[in-house]
């Protein structure tokens, strides 16, 4: 897939998300195998007037190519100084948020608000467009409620405005994350334009990233939630639609490895302090399933200092790996006849 001058190694892109797609996870999720990763949303108003914390989120030293920055607001000509603020710092894709749900979003008519008033979106596209020598490519939902689908106009908006990219979320912004999330509005979409679709909403296996590739016809998948915990599933992806069958499931060992370096980098983005708190939600999404894992979650949680973090999550990987050992000997014994 290519998005602009941008050629991306495969059609896999991580969502952006609030508060998960912070450098480190963009970085990781690049390792294991995305062809591209959005930043979380940066807020056009903030990020002109010095918020420490929206800066942070368009911090992108160090990142594979391409860098893609989102950015959300409703005011055409601060959208457009956002643009050229992030391309200026190293942005090298622009992409404006028409998709996101949250209340505090849409109560400034932002984010998936915006599908309601089309004009207003054509204004905030050109003007953007029109305002960094970079591709800019845009996020939407399938409408504002389902009475009111217009993912099919605002996509023709968005192609005559210079767009050269556009993932859909299969759902409208009343259904939040809510139900399941229907592809035949992609479908429809990527019949009705030229510029290259990207699909998105429930794609958390190999399978089902083929299967919504083939229905909708979308050029890309973009994957958000499902990734939490499990960036490799990228790799499973790009191997299984390559191959047609599973690479095999990661190991205890390797998930305690991708772990632990993530959340290091954690601490060195945020600091320390921060830092610990960010990564309670990784190190929970990681060890979700595991044996014993709702325990450790609790009281994990309860910790204060990375050591004792970093303490904790060694001792339960320890833990699942001596609990391995003793199901391989039990296996080894059942197959040599030792036990029934």
């Amino acid at each position: 897939m290519r998005i602009g001058p941008y050629q991306l190694k495969n059609n896999l892109i991580v969502a952006p998300m609030a508060g998960v797609t912070d450098r480190p996870f963009r970085m990781l999720c690049k390792r294991m195998g995305a062809g591209m990763a959005v930043s979380e949303m940066v807020a056009s108003n903030s990020l002109l007037y010095g918020s420490e914390k929206t800066k942070r989120r368009a911090n992108h030293e160090g990142e594979v190519d391409p860098i893609s920055v989102q950015i959300v607001g409703a005011d055409p000509k601060m959208l457009a100084e956002a643009a050229k603020y992030n391309v200026d710092n190293g942005a090298q894709i622009i992409d404006i948020n028409m998709g996101c749900p949250a209340k505090k979003i849409c109560n400034v008519m932002a984010g998936s608000a915006l599908l309601q008033n089309e004009p207003l979106v054509a204004k905030l596209l050109e003007a953007v467009v029109g305002a960094v020598n970079a591709p800019v490519t845009l996020k939407i939902r399938t409408g504002w409620d389902t009475h009111n689908r217009n993912a099919v106009r605002i996509a023709q908006i968005a192609e005559a405005s210079g767009i050269q990219a556009l993932a859909i979320h299969g759902r409208t912004r009343a259904c939040a994350y809510t139900g399941d999330a229907e592809y035949e509005t992609i479908a429809a979409v990527k019949a009705s334009v030229n510029i290259p679709i990207i699909a998105n909403g429930d794609i958390t296996t190999p399978e089902k990233a083929r299967y919504v590739l083939q229905y909708s016809g979308a050029d890309a998948v973009m994957i958000g939630r499902a990734a939490q915990g499990r960036p490799w599933l990228f790799r499973e992806i790009e191997y299984f639609l390559k191959t047609g069958e599973h690479l095999p499931a990661p190991e205890v060992g390797e998930i305690h490895r991708v772990l632990l370096g993530h959340v290091n980098e954690l601490y060195a983005f945020y600091g320390e302090h921060t830092g610990l708190r960010v990564a309670r939600k990784h190190i929970s999404w990681y060890t979700k399933g595991l044996v014993g894992s709702a325990h450790f979650r609790h009281q994990m949680n309860r910790l204060e200092n990375p050591e004792e973090q970093l303490a904790a999550v060694n001792e339960f990987f320890a833990e699942q790996a001596q609990r391995g050992l003793q199901l391989r000997y039990l296996d080894d014994l059942v197959r040599e006849g030792v036990v029934a």
